[in-house]
């Protein structure tokens, strides 16, 4: 127990603040994005900037607690908090600086995407983020990355020029090819296990409108269409992205009143090309089987990036599994048509693509392993109820259970529940002991261990 006399003499060096049980701030600082996650720290440091990170940093060292690191508060099994320990909370960090001339930004650890998004619009430029723009910077970075641009611009790492970081023992470096380079490669999928990264320097593209939005399709052509989809994706041109996914039809616009709730499955697209050559890949998955609903049209790709905010708000009930898939057998394809029904509303399978650009980068390259994987495959059960608690999470297990031979082995780590070390290995493959050799050169005690962890080498 860290007792006032102790935490006293911390708070009086920060910017920040201190939040402990009992504080009116507490139940809101120890909230994170699945409502599932219940913890109660002993003690929440808000900070204001890289010396509050620097301080706390050592006083959870010194003080031998359990310390955790949260950005934007999306890590699925909530390992952005922990019980009875220190949360170092990076929230209140939200500067962005872009250059248009170079086509960089250098984004503090507390934004989300959406404020990268915002800050990047205003210059007609973007960069490789995810599908949910409250995800925060931090944990998406770290897992590698992945969403709208990838096949065209590759993984959110293979953008990521470099970074800052706070080390374990309080040091404050700079990682880049050129500057610490193996701390460089290993924060490219590594997770955040090797320090508290305060901010990052990325790469970004001429990006403004896309053709983007949704396509479903009944339930019933599901195993056509997935067929189909396994053959056609990956011989795409570049500025083509398609997720396939299996959902209900969500309550709101822009869905008609009456297919509200309604199985389906489809395409969710964003195309960066012309509205032509978007118009031409629409057609192809049109003439595999007609769609009973299209809301596919150009918008403004922050419009895209925010387009799931509303459909899955904080504090639901979020239980997922993940795998990296090279191919859709038709083993796999029959899998995906028993397990084609949602238990709720909200739950889903996705399937992104992460071939093109991604495969042009070496699997030795980044600490990110599987280059020549093609999709990355997430089963989300998804309930604001948490008396269904149990029904998303059985459902999300058997439909994984039942796909998970047909896949690569590993697994995207921010697709990921507290799975053991077996798991974390896999899906770090043959870069996974170079990450421990790493991990033993910047971090030897294992004090950044509230994450998926990469034990250091002995």
């Amino acid at each position: 127990m860290l007792e006032p006399n102790v935490i006293e003499p911390l708070q009086e060096t920060l910017r920040g603040g201190v939040i402990r049980p009992g504080d009116p701030e507490f139940d809101d600082a120890r909230t994170i994005y699945n409502g599932m996650i219940d913890r109660r720290p002993a003690m929440v440091v808000r900070c204001a900037n890289v010396g509050d990170v620097v301080r706390t940093v050592k006083f959870g060292r010194d003080q031998g607690v359990e310390t955790a690191i949260r950005s934007g508060g999306h890590n699925g099994p909530g390992l952005a908090l922990v019980d009875d320990g220190l949360v170092i909370d990076l929230s209140p960090m939200k500067g962005i600086r872009v250059d248009p001339e170079a086509r960089t930004a250098r984004v503090d650890a507390g934004c989300t995407w959406g404020d990268v998004d915002h800050a990047t619009h205003a210059f007609g430029l973007a960069t490789v983020s995810g599908v949910i723009s409250t995800t925060g910077v931090g944990g998406l970075t770290l897992g590698g990355g992945h969403g709208y641009l990838s096949r065209k611009y590759g993984l959110t790492i293979d953008n990521l020029l470099s970074a800052d970081v706070v080390l374990a023992d309080g040091r404050f470096v700079h990682a880049s090819e050129t500057e610490n380079p193996d701390l460089f490669w290993a924060l490219r999928g590594g997770g955040g296990n090797f320090g508290v990264v305060t901010s990052f320097e990325y790469r970004l593209h001429p990006v403004s409108t896309v053709t983007a939005g949704p396509m479903f399709w009944r339930l019933d052509d599901l195993e056509t269409t997935l067929r189909w989809y396994r053959e056609w994706l990956p011989q795409a041109d570049e500025d083509t992205y398609a997720f396939y996914l299996t959902a209900r039809v969500p309550a709101g616009d822009p869905f008609p009143e009456d297919i509200h709730g309604e199985q389906v499955c489809g395409l969710l697209w964003c195309h960066t090309g012309t509205e032509k050559e978007a118009e031409a890949a629409l057609q192809e998955a049109r003439a595999v089987a007609e769609p009973f609903f299209e809301g596919v049209g150009p918008m403004p790709y922050p419009v895209l990036q925010s387009a799931f905010d509303g459909l899955y708000p904080p504090g639901d009930q979020w239980y997922w599994k993940g795998d990296f898939v090279r191919e859709l057998s038709d083993e796999a394809v029959a899998q995906h048509v028993r397990f084609r029904e949602v238990p709720t509303p909200q739950s889903t399978m996705h399937l992104y693509p992460i071939d093109g650009a991604v495969h042009r980068v070496g699997q030795e390259e980044t600490a990110w392993n599987y280059r020549d994987a093609n999709w990355s495959m997430v089963i989300a059960g998804v309930d604001r109820d948490p008396k269904n608690r149990d029904l998303i999470t059985r459902w999300a297990r058997e439909y994984w259970q039942a796909l998970h031979p047909h896949s690569a082995g590993g697994s995207y780590i921010n697709f990921m529940m507290e799975e053991g070390p077996d798991r974390i290995r896999a899906t770090y493959g043959s870069n996974y002991e170079q990450l421990r050799r790493i991990k033993a050169k910047y971090d030897p005690e294992n004090f950044f261990h509230v994450n998926q962890n990469i034990e250091p080498a002995t």
